[in-house]
């Protein structure tokens, strides 16, 4: 589970510095690039709503009862569906979508260097046409993802020298029947 001899290149400051630099930068450039705005995401929703996701089918949401209302909340797992609502309730058109920064926290998660129990993940979703659903559109996609990802990299090595650039100049996409 946990890498052993682990060792961070920074320090904690220099972390937490990072975190924020690589944070800021990246949701920037994949805002431009994808046409996308900020939303921000509940941390909690009534469970009737059918909003939450309850990812694999075993894992039961982090609920609590409202003093005042005695109302069960439950605290986000996954903003699959939320996102798809937005979209809706928001308005937005084809071609344009929006991003979100999710904290959730997930009992049941398996615990190691990078998976915790706390959840701090972006998410984004986009409208398009019927006939953008192929793979050209996909790859065109992840190429504005990847470029906003290389970017992003050039920035952060550029504050703190000691981390090495690792991700190539270009993606390779490889089919499942290509990797079987």
């Amino acid at each position: 589970k946990f890498i052993e001899n682990y060792k961070s290149l920074l320090d904690l400051k220099e972390t937490e510095v990072a975190i924020k630099i690589v944070k800021d930068n990246f949701e920037k450039k994949l805002a431009k690039k994808l046409n996308l705005l900020r939303v921000s995401a509940p941390l909690f929703v009534q469970p009737q709503t059918g909003l939450n996701d309850n990812l694999t089918g075993f894992e039961k949401a982090v609920s609590f009862v409202v003093n005042e209302s005695k109302e069960t909340l439950e605290v986000v797992q996954s903003l699959a569906k939320w996102k798809r609502f937005a979209l809706k309730k928001y308005d937005f058109s084809v071609g344009s979508g929006l991003y979100t920064d999710m904290n959730a926290i997930r009992p049941f998660e398996e615990l190691d260097n990078i998976h915790s129990l706390y959840v701090d993940q972006w998410d984004w979703e986009k409208v398009i046409n019927k006939e953008d659903r192929n793979k050209d559109y996909l790859k065109k996609v992840v190429r504005e993802i990847y470029e906003a990802l290389k970017e992003t990299e050039d920035v952060i090595s550029d504050a703190f020298p000691k981390l090495h650039q690792d991700l190539p100049d270009e993606i390779t996409f490889i089919s499942t029947s290509e990797l079987a």
